[in-house]
This record gives C-alpha cells, sequence and structure tokens, in this order.
C-alpha cells in the first residue's frame, strides 16, 4: 500500500466522503473505485486504509451534529442519575446506543466473511439492485402512514425503533447495500419521518463506524501505509462527507429516496454488465 499515489489516495477520499451517508454503499463504491486504480480489494492494507479514512467522514458527524450529541449525552447522564428528569432526549439516546450494538457484534464476529467473500464486485451488483426494492418498499409504506396521519418525529422515537434500525444496519455488512440506505429504509417502515430517520441514521453510523475505523487503526500493520496519503484521504473524506451530510438533510426534507434508487439500479446494471464484458474482474 505504500505505492498509492496521491491522487489515487485524493480519488478515495472523494468517494468516501461523497458515498458514505448517502443511501448508495460506500463500501461498493469504494471496491468499484480500487479496482479502477489497480488495488488489490484482498490486500488488509487496502481493506485497512479504506476503513481508517471513515474516521474523516465520522468526524465530519461530530462536528455537524456536535450540539445534538452534548444535549443527548447530557439527556442520558441526567436520567440515569434522576429518574425524573428523564425526557424523549433520553429515551432518544438509548436508542442510538442500543441501535448501535447490533453491527457491531456481527461485524466482529463475521469481519473474514465481510472482508474477504463479500468483496466480490458481483456481490456489490446484486446488493445494489436488490436493496433497492427494499428502499423503494418503504417509501411505500411511508406515503401510506402518512396518508394515515402516523408518522412520528424525534420526538416519539422509542428504544425499539432504535433497536430495528440497528439490527437492520446489519445488511450494510454486505458490500453494496449501504448503511444509511438500510437504516433510512428501517425508520420509514417504523413510520419515522424522513428527516428523522436521516438524523438517526446519522447517530447510528458514529458508534459503528468509529468502532471499525478504531479497530483496523489498531490491528492493521500502519507501516505498510503511506501516511501522507492516509492524511489525504482523511481529510478529504471529512471535507466532502460534511457537505454531504448537510445536502441531504436539505434533500430528505422535501424529496423521497426515489432518485437514490434509480441511481442504484442504474449503478448496479452498469457494473453488470462490466463484469460480464470482462471490463473488471470481480475480485
Amino acid at each position: 500500500m505504500s505505492d498509492l499515489s496521491y491522487p489515487a489516495a485524493l480519488v478515495l477520499g472523494v468517494v468516501e466522503g461523497l458515498t458514505e451517508f448517502l443511501p448508495v454503499s460506500s463500501t461498493g463504491h469504494l471496491t468499484v473505485a480500487e479496482k479502477v486504480l489497480g488495488l488489490s480489494v484482498d490486500d488488509p492494507a487496502v481493506t485497512a486504509y479504506t476503513a481508517i479514512i471513515q474516521l474523516g467522514a465520522i468526524a465530519a458527524t461530530f462536528l455537524y451534529f456536535r450540539r445534538d450529541l452534548v444535549r443527548l449525552v447530557g439527556a442520558w447522564a441526567r436520567g440515569l442519575g434522576d429518574p425524573g428528569r428523564r425526557d424523549h432526549d433520553y429515551a432518544l439516546a438509548w436508542a442510538v446506543l442500543v441501535g448501535s450494538v447490533p453491527v457491531m457484534v456481527v461485524g466482529f464476529l463475521a469481519r473474514a466473511i465481510i472482508a474477504g467473500p463479500l468483496r466480490s464486485l458481483w456481490v456489490v451488483a446484486a446488493a445494489l439492485i436488490l436493496w433497492s426494492a427494499v428502499m423503494w418498499a418503504s417509501e411505500a409504506r411511508y406515503a401510506t402512514l402518512v396518508r394515515g396521519r402516523r408518522e412520528r418525529g424525534e420526538g416519539l422515537v422509542s428504544v425499539r425503533d432504535g433497536l430495528w434500525m440497528g439490527l437492520i444496519q446489519c445488511f450494510a455488512l454486505v458490500p453494496g447495500v449501504s448503511r444509511s440506505g438500510a437504516t433510512i429504509s428501517a425508520g420509514l417502515f417504523r413510520g419515522i419521518d424522513r428527516v428523522t430517520a436521516t438524523r438517526l441514521s446519522f447517530f447510528l453510523a458514529i458508534p459503528a463506524l468509529t468502532a471499525a475505523g478504531g479497530y483496523e487503526a489498531l490491528s492493521a500493520d500502519l507501516s505498510s501505509l503511506g501516511g501522507g496519503q492516509m492524511l489525504l484521504g482523511v481529510v478529504v473524506a471529512f471535507a466532502v462527507a460534511y457537505a454531504s451530510i448537510a445536502w441531504l438533510l436539505r434533500f430528505v426534507a422535501t424529496n423521497t429516496l426515489t432518485p437514490f434508487v434509480g441511481y442504484r439500479l442504474l449503478a448496479g446494471g452498469v457494473l453488470v454488465v462490466a463484469l460480464l464484458a470482462g471490463w473488471l474482474a470481480h475480485r
């Protein structure tokens, strides 16, 4: 990995920052980008690099949602000390904590499979296409709830909602599914309004991605990673992710996820053609 060029590091940083929080699958796009750049997706150094630059995207969520995070941590601490001070922020904090556990447990136990057999571009193509149906169904379900005036905002989110979204988040361990695509869809199925579901998706990303990036940083042989290239990837991922977060929250306030469904179907179809034509090797 020491021969990774700075332009390649820049490209991977942009791809990570742009796709980490959009419901299009950052892992899937990074896998394709790595293949196009001539990198081996099975190389542990490549896997470590892509996980570590996620820390840039996570730093963007900390900065963007810093006031919300301080509010939730404060409400959680007050609620633990005084049951009489437990409010909806206390419940929301527990929803995030409980919802973060499943993906970290499954991700740790299945890490060999995730970094191995699931890194095939055929898996990415299939997941891009098949999970699009789930996203479309979630929008259809949510539309029904809205017509019945049964959608819920952030103040009505329960721990059960967090657990449900956390369980569905485990599907995002399959490259091509998309962590945000999984969690936002799960929220819509539960009747949580689109903006709240998206915000919860960001909150749930913080523990999961921090744990993944931190584990790789501690367990990988960082001597094989170019220090300058790694720093560039993290910084670029941070800047692009911050812009992506702001844009997505504005977008979902007035739009459905349907455009992303269309993009995923197109991207999955193009990837299938590229694999069948031999333009890209599946591993």
